[in-house]
């Protein structure tokens, strides 16, 4: 691996085709916009400065979209798919800097980072195929010389706000689609890695994008609130936590905007008597501690059915306390830091929770000594893989999401019980199933109240044309992320019922027309 790229001193927001800094109009220290620390939570050390929009930059931004519209929602839908492919080109070309860009902001590691970027690329090769995603339905003599057609039309102006822990991915999941059908986009990332949404900015500018179809603001949450008050953003998609997610989804609903909100999520793994151990064990340490946890689709709980735990709670433990937590640069490193130095001191404190409760604490990552991920890592965001054994659903670890490398084990007597336990969770977003046997698999995908499914497979995140999202308190709106969702979220159906003036019967009609 190539040394990380360096990040640039100041983060700016990219409006109408250009690196924007309120900062560059003026020499007054007291007008200078606001700005946060941006860190390598490997180091812990200040690798940039990003600036926080507030309510200018987002009209600037929403201005720029807007003017932009028209002309890029009258492009045939086939010039608008080959700049997605010449965008998807530079993306091949640069994902190993992208990556880069992920690892140094974010701290996952290396590979975990290109994987990232390569489910992204996906989405991307999902939106060059917008001229067959736009097709109607036609319908021929649906009355007397009269046809029926129908049309996808863009909406408009329309904004994505993501999350810190996939800074490339969750915006694809949006961005890529609400271009190729004919929107203008604003991008809010978090202001934690932002990055990479400059980088894919200049790329689509490279690929021939016009300039205000596809726009960047970063900040926090006066940013967020004037894209939701903005009469001219027509739908908002949102990645977050669900607390979040149910402010968006609500604020939008009250503007009057399309909202599509993915909130947070408690995934479950269930694993049988019969299924294969060792796979199981992998499973659980990859989905459990792979990105230290830090994924909307992260294994949290493992549902041990049977007397499956007294055979694989040893070799979990054993896999948990030699986990390889190292620098993400580190070609070896299974997990890296902590994004935060606030994330890290609310794991601890739910490990605290957790001991405080009554769970049986098998492995504590907060032992972990920061000097052991490598040099230069002594004032990073560190902690270890923790493993909780005894859990019970009344337990604040159970119940609520830790988005950390915490991973709790809960023991029922069979298939039913295990099924009843996630179903009455809360939350509804990602579930798995290990074993052998073809009716198991049948009845848990069918009976389970979930809306992403895997059996055997750990983390069953949908590819580009299936769709993702859950159930439940994980989304609030009607349609998921990406595929056919996302096609329909960004766009509106259109009903044109036609003849002609030479078929048309003389004298008023007073009725519906009808099939006649």
């Amino acid at each position: 691996m190539n040394a990380p790229i360096s990040t640039p001193t100041l983060i700016a927001h990219w409006i109408g085709g250009q690196r924007h800094s309120a900062a560059a109009a003026s020499s007054s220290p007291a007008s200078q916009p606001a700005a946060q620390d941006v860190f390598n939570p490997a180091t812990g050390a200040v690798s940039g400065s990003v600036l926080l929009a507030g309510a200018a930059e987002v009209e600037l931004a929403v201005a720029a979209a807007q003017a932009a519209f028209p002309q890029w929602a009258d492009t045939p839908p086939i010039r608008r798919a080959r700049v997605m492919f010449r965008f998807l080109e530079l993306l091949n070309r640069h994902k190993d800097a992208l990556a880069q860009l992920i690892t140094a902001e974010h701290g996952k590691v290396f590979s975990d980072a290109q994987g990232e970027v390569a489910r992204g690329i996906d989405i991307v090769e999902f939106a060059c195929g917008a001229p067959q995603l736009l097709k109607g339905d036609f319908s021929d003599q649906v009355s007397t010389d009269m046809d029926n057609w129908t049309l996808r039309q863009p909406l408009g102006v329309v904004a994505g706000i993501t999350p810190f822990n996939f800074p490339v991915m969750v915006p694809m999941w949006m961005f890529p689609l609400a271009i190729a059908t004919g929107n203008t986009f604003i991008l809010k990332p978090s202001p934690i890695d932002p990055s990479p949404s400059l980088m894919m900015a200049d790329l689509l500018r490279q690929a021939g994008l016009p300039d205000g179809v596809f726009n960047v603001v970063q900040g926090g949450k006066e940013a967020v609130d004037a894209l939701l008050a903005h009469p001219q953003v027509r739908a908002v998609s949102f990645v977050g936590s669900t607390p979040i997610a149910n402010a968006i989804h609500e604020t939008g609903a009250r503007h009057g905007k399309r909202v599509q909100a993915l909130g947070g999520a408690k995934n479950h793994m269930v694993i049988m008597p019969d299924a294969d151990l060792e796979q199981a064990v992998d499973a659980l340490v990859g989905a459990g501690y792979g990105s230290a946890g830090e994924r909307c689709m992260a294994i949290s709980v493992a549902v041990l059915v049977g007397d499956v735990g007294k055979r694989l709670l040893p070799m979990l433990a054993e896999r948990a306390r030699t986990l390889k937590v190292r620098n993400g640069t580190d070609a070896e490193a299974e997990m890296g830091p902590i994004v935060s130095s606030a994330a890290l001191a609310r794991i601890h404190g739910y490990i605290e929770s957790g001991v405080a409760e009554g769970a049986q604490l098998l492995v504590d990552g907060r032992g972990f000594k920061a000097a052991d991920a490598g040099a230069g890592c002594e004032h990073g965001f560190w902690t270890g893989g923790t493993l909780f054994d005894r859990v019970t659903p009344s337990m604040r670890i159970y119940k609520e999401e830790i988005f950390g490398p915490v991973l709790s084990c809960v023991h029922v007597a069979d298939l039913g019980q295990a099924i009843d336990l996630v179903n009455a969770h809360e939350f509804g977003n990602g579930v798995s199933c290990f074993t052998r046997d073809g009716h198991v698999a049948r009845e848990f995908g069918r009976r389970i109240q979930v809306g992403m499914v895997g059996i055997n497979v750990p983390i069953p995140v949908p590819m580009a044309w299936q769709g993702f999202g859950g159930w439940k308190k994980s989304l609030f709106g009607d349609m998921h992320a990406y595929g056919e969702e996302g096609v329909r979220f960004y766009t509106r159906q259109k009903s044109i019922m036609q003849r002609w003036p030479e078929s048309i019967a003389k004298g008023a009609e007073f009725a519906m027309p009808t099939a006649k």
